[in-house]
């Protein structure tokens, strides 16, 4: 791995994490990421449409970007509906220690690859992490405080689909327009609630400037890292990119003041120990 692939990598993983921060301190987060798409797609545009002649288009190409495209816009969905009801210090490990963690739990028991002791070792790491930080509990009615954990972990599915996807489509489409494809694809998939709510003009009012840099940052940290896919394989360089797990947690706590600080950074430093080890000494 080149030291420039690992310096985009841990670019990426806090640029990501900044732009979450912005996503939970929103208004209204459909309408929030709406924008921000919006602005994305414009700002990406010009970069995009002078890549496309090295596109390799084709049946397989088309069906990779659209499957993208699908991925990457259930993903922004269930992401605000995951910070509409749950706290960065919660979500973001749990959705970002997930998806490293599947892709060997797939290798194992679908594909029959095995797993070192270290492996398994990081992933009852990154499983004890999770739960711990879940918080679950129940009330005195007996509902449960599970929605905003599993929604969390339903961000971490689209992730782990979608890194995958993306890895196989950079064959064959540019970095800058998969890229801008996701963008289209995020902010189809958040326009009917973003209009529905009425609250676009109050959105803009409120954070008209923080969406402009949204904008730029959301699309500009996952452009980092699939530039980074292009210099060294995933399993080396996804482990890598949770480092934002410690930077989205601390946010949380120390700008948001949010509670449960000291047991939260502890149990997403844990997370993110267990994606290195398993990155790293995972394989038998």
């Amino acid at each position: 791995m080149t030291g420039i692939a690992v310096l985009l990598v841990l670019g990426s993983g806090f640029v990501h994490s900044v732009w979450n921060l912005y996503t939970k301190r929103s208004l209204n987060k459909n309408v929030f990421l709406w924008f921000c798409q919006l602005t994305a797609v414009v700002v990406f545009l010009p970069w995009a449409i002078v890549e496309l002649d090295a596109v390799h288009w084709s049946g397989q190409t088309a069906l990779l970007v659209a499957a993208s495209m699908a991925l990457h816009g259930l993903y922004v969905v269930l992401l605000a509906a995951a910070y509409s009801i749950g706290d960065l210090s919660q979500v973001y490990p749990i959705m970002r220690g997930t998806s490293p963690l599947l892709v060997p739990f797939a290798g194992v028991f679908l594909i029959g690859e095995p797993l070192s002791v270290y492996g398994w070792g990081g992933v009852a790491f990154i499983v004890c992490g999770i739960v711990l930080l879940s918080g679950i509990r129940f009330d005195r009615s007996g509902s449960g405080t599970l929605r905003a954990p599993l929604l969390a972990l339903a961000v971490g599915v689209c992730i782990a689909s979608y890194i995958v996807v993306d890895k196989l489509a950079l064959d064959h489409v540019p970095a800058v327009v998969l890229n801008e494809a996701s963008n289209i694809g995020n902010m189809l998939a958040l326009s009917v609630a973003a209009f529905r709510s009425n609250g676009i003009r109050q959105e803009w009012a409120a954070n008209g400037k923080t969406i402009i840099l949204g904008g730029i940052l959301a699309p500009g940290g996952y452009l980092l890292f699939l530039l980074a896919l292009s210099l060294a394989p995933v399993a080396q360089l996804a482990p890598m990119r949770e480092i934002g797990t410690v930077f989205g947690t601390a946010m949380g706590i120390w700008i948001l003041k949010e509670q449960q600080g000291p047991r939260r950074l502890f149990t997403s430093l844990m997370i993110t120990a267990g994606v290195v080890v398993l990155g790293i000494w995972g394989g038998a």
